[in-house]
C-alpha cells in the first residue's frame, strides 16, 4: 500500500504547490471569454446589435418576463461589459455573479438539454463568487475583495 500512496502523496504536494493566483486567473479569462465571444457575435462593429440578434431574441431565445428588445439589449450589454471586469479582475464576484446568472437564465429558459457545458460554466463561476478573483486582479490592488490572496 506505501508503494501507492507515496507517489499519491508526491503528485498531491505538487498539485498543491499550484498558485491559487494562477488558477483563480484561469476561473476569471476562460468562462469570460466564452462570454465574450458570445456577445461578438450579437453585434456589428463595436455595438450596433445585429438584425439576427433581434431576431434570435424574439424567437430562439424568448424569455417569459422580459421583452425580447430588452432582453437583447441587457445580455449583449452583459456579455461585453461582465468579461472585461472579469479579466481584469474588477469586480469579480459580482461580474461572476452575474454571468452565473446568466448562465442559470439560459439554461432553464433557453438550451435545458446544455447542462454539461452550462455545469461547467457555473462551477467556474460559482468557484469565482465564493473564493475572490486571487492576488492577481485590480480587485486585490484596489483593495476591494478582502478575500482575494490564498486561504
Amino acid at each position: 500500500m506505501n508503494m501507492l500512496l507515496q507517489p499519491l502523496g508526491r503528485f498531491n504536494a505538487l498539485a498543491g504547490a499550484i498558485p491559487r493566483d494562477a488558477v483563480a486567473l484561469a476561473l476569471r479569462v476562460f468562462p469570460a471569454l466564452v462570454f465574450w465571444q458570445s456577445g461578438r457575435t450579437k453585434v456589428e462593429g463595436l455595438f450596433s446589435i445585429k438584425d439576427s440578434t433581434w431576431y434570435l431574441f424574439e424567437q430562439e431565445y424568448a424569455l417569459p418576463l422580459i421583452p425580447p428588445q430588452i432582453a437583447a439589449v441587457l445580455a449583449t450589454f452583459a456579455e461585453h461589459l461582465l468579461p472585461i471586469l472579469m479579466i481584469a479582475g474588477l469586480l469579480t464576484r459580482l461580474s461572476a455573479l452575474g454571468l452565473l446568472a446568466m448562465t442559470a437564465v439560459i439554461q432553464i429558459f433557453v438550451y435545458p438539454g446544455a447542462w454539461v457545458t452550462h455545469g461547467l460554466w457555473a462551477a467556474a463561476l460559482l468557484a469565482l463568487v465564493a473564493m475572490g478573483p486571487g492576488r492577481w486582479s485590480l480587485d486585490h490592488a484596489l483593495r476591494l475583495d478582502r478575500g482575494c490572496g490564498p486561504r
